[in-house]
């Protein structure tokens, strides 16, 4: 029974060196590898590992005698004057026990290589996943600038091949590579034993040629298969991206452009995989010919030593056995350093990803945040995303435990930083921010996380169930609390009216609910979560008139006793809060309640004006197509 796996970040980050994406470090990488095909929480692996290399060594040996039963076999059929040359006379006259054995021998060599390779299966696979997870933990824990500059459909594809690339390396590099040097130097001393030095000199020339072809011959495909590799990447990025969008392709009927595009990569990769497979071609067609000049030299060598009454038949066919036996580890050989610098350039953007470094990370020492009535305040905050344009200009304020501020402003004035830097996505340029008293830079971020409760305005939801999105907010909640936030959110009703309830999918990003249904189960979620700090990032300003003023009132809700701030598009969403901030070009402009902000006439006061002429002409033109229609239900009559 095999063993979770530990929090890699907390265990194995520290204990091993760093991946190295260097293009020349592959001793570099293979040493990296190794905690993870040594765990040491893993006795059990462990063992298998000296299973299995106990019954490649046997296989190897067992793969010597091969050759041997062979020609015994052979000489045992010539009639008369060659069965002295067998170690065992008796055997002379058993050609049949020896062609036997020689089935058995080739038998149990496959048998004992399979039996290794069954015992290997859990320690490769292992440290597959491990990898994979110590990737997939560095991911979420990098910043959010790190993931909105990358595409999504390019990290998974990162994290696909890298799965793949570890694991050739793995069962091919770790395992087989040593043994089969080692099964080079047993066929080479039986060279010399049996016949003479210039048999193995030919044969070390031989592996030799191979190897340096080999070696040049694939990292020159190492750049093609980068190629290809990055076109293929580009290819499923583009993909995704379309099919993500598909509602958006629809609306500009944009199927034909779409398709282009996605064949102009497919193109690329075409082209990339043609060299690919031709270089392969190459690589292949040079291997067999060095290795059959070195076979020919070899059997030539034996005729003349059979003419001269050195050798027997048996010799022929034992250096004709023994070479092309040479010839699958020394082919296999040349695999595996290919495979492993294929391997190394499939997880090469992998490691990449793993050297770098989050952006916000936890200070050495850093306590949890205590919240005691939550509080929050910026003072004298600075921001800016790059350095040429600043976001936020020196903004202050406060907003008291259990009071809701809200934040309003023209688009770009800097309204979402506010919240992103709270959330500590993005560190402040200069300034601080405290909850309770306590400089958010100072605690950890689980902790600060844990503290506050985000409902955005696009709510994306997981490719799950209803319950399962609303249990996101707090994981250990017994589902009559999933079902309870569901009522306070206003949902309930709605969700035990689907025929499978709670278990219904949302399908991907929650496309199969309404904008308020969803927004009702951000609600729901964040209820569940049940948080001293509420943020709200515009959370109504796409939903249309009616669907707000309900998902309005289950905010205004969930909000009473609660520390909030409210980050608003709209501004009739925010006429109640204790205080409002207009924030313009990064800094406060106005600070207020809705009647004192709308009688100084300033930004407020024309947001306002602006928004209820458009709202006055939204209401006209909604009353002017029901009157239309109207009448034409009477004409019809």
């Amino acid at each position: 029974m095999n063993a979770p796996v530990p929090n890699v970040a907390a265990s194995q980050t520290a204990q091993k060196p760093r991946v190295s994406a260097d293009k020349g470090a592959l001793w570099g990488t293979l040493r990296s590898l190794w905690p993870y095909l040594w765990p040491a929480d893993r006795a059990d692996l462990k063992l298998r590992i000296f299973w299995a290399v106990g019954l490649l060594i046997i296989a190897k040996l067992v793969t010597i005698v091969v050759p041997f039963t062979f020609k015994w076999a052979t000489d045992a059929l010539l009639p008369g004057g060659q069965a002295h040359d067998l170690k065992w006379e008796w055997l002379a006259a058993a050609p049949v026990v020896l062609t036997i054995l020689y089935g058995v021998m080739r038998t149990l060599m496959a048998l004992l290589t399979q039996m290794r390779d069954a015992l290997f299966a859990s320690v490769a696979m292992n440290a597959v996943r491990r990898l994979a997870l110590e990737t997939f933990e560095h991911m979420h824990r990098l910043s959010l600038r790190f993931h909105l500059e990358r595409k999504t459909g390019g990290l998974t594809r990162v994290l696909e091949r890298g799965r793949t690339g570890i694991e050739t390396i793995v069962r091919m590099a770790m395992l087989t590579a040593v043994p089969t040097i080692v099964e080079f130097a047993l066929i080479l001393a039986v060279l010399v034993y049996e016949f003479d030095w210039r048999y193995a000199a030919v044969t070390t020339l031989m592996i030799v040629a191979y190897m340096w072809f080999t070696t040049v011959a694939t990292n020159w495909r190492i750049g093609i298969r980068r190629s290809m590799n990055d076109s293929d990447t580009d290819a499923n990025v583009k993909a995704v991206d379309s099919l993500l969008n598909f509602e958006t392709v629809k609306y500009f009927g944009a199927e034909r452009r779409e398709t282009e595009r996605y064949d102009k990569s497919m193109e690329k990769f075409e082209r990339a995989s043609v060299k690919a497979y031709t270089s392969l071609a190459f690589l292949n067609a040079g291997q067999a010919m060095i290795f059959t000049i070195g076979l020919t030299a070899c059997m030539v060598m034996v005729v003349y030593g059979i003419r001269e009454g050195r050798h027997t038949i048996g010799d022929f066919v034992l250096v004709n056995a023994m070479l092309i036996q040479l010839y699958q580890p020394l082919n296999f050989m040349g695999m595996v350093y290919r495979e492993i610098k294929q391997g190394v350039t499939d997880i090469e953007q992998m490691f990449l990803i793993l050297d770098q470094s989050p952006e916000i990370a936890d200070k050495p020492g850093a306590k949890p945040l205590i919240v005691d009535k939550g509080a929050v305040k910026f003072e004298d905050v600075r921001f800016h995303y790059v350095p040429e344009r600043e976001i936020l200009k020196g903004i202050s304020f406060e907003v008291p435990a259990g009071k809701t501020v809200a934040i309003v402003g023209p688009s770009g004035a800097g309204k979402s930083t506010v919240s992103r830097l709270l959330y500590r996505f993005y560190e402040p340029s200069s300034g601080r921010i405290l909850i309770d008293g306590q400089n958010i830079a100072d605690v950890t971020q689980t902790s600060l996380r844990a503290a506050i409760g985000m409902v955005p305005q696009d709510t994306v939801l997981f490719n799950d169930t209803i319950g399962y999105n609303i249990r996101y907010g707090r994981w250990d909640a017994a589902p009559e609390e999933i079902t309870e936030a569901a009522r306070l959110a206003q949902i309930d009703t709605f969700v035990r009216s689907l025929p499978d309830g709670y278990d219904t999918s949302v399908g991907e990003r929650g496309l199969k609910l309404s904008g308020g249904e969803k927004q009702r189960v951000a609600i729901a979620r964040t209820i569940l979560k049940n948080p001293p700090i509420l943020l709200l990032d515009e959370a109504t300003s796409a939903l249309d008139s009616f669907t707000e003023k309900e998902i309005q009132d289950a905010l205004e809700r969930i909000s009473r006793g609660r520390t909030t701030l409210v980050i608003a598009h709209r501004l009739s969403t925010v006429i109640n809060a204790d205080e409002i901030l207009v924030i313009d070009k990064g800094v406060i402009v106005e600070r207020g309640r809705h009647d004192q902000l709308l009688a100084q006439g300033g930004v407020y006061a024309a947001l306002w004006n602006r928004q209820r002429e458009a709202d006055e002409a939204r209401q006209t033109l909604q009353r002017a197509r029901e009157a239309e229609g109207e009448s034409i239900r009477v004409t019809l009559s």
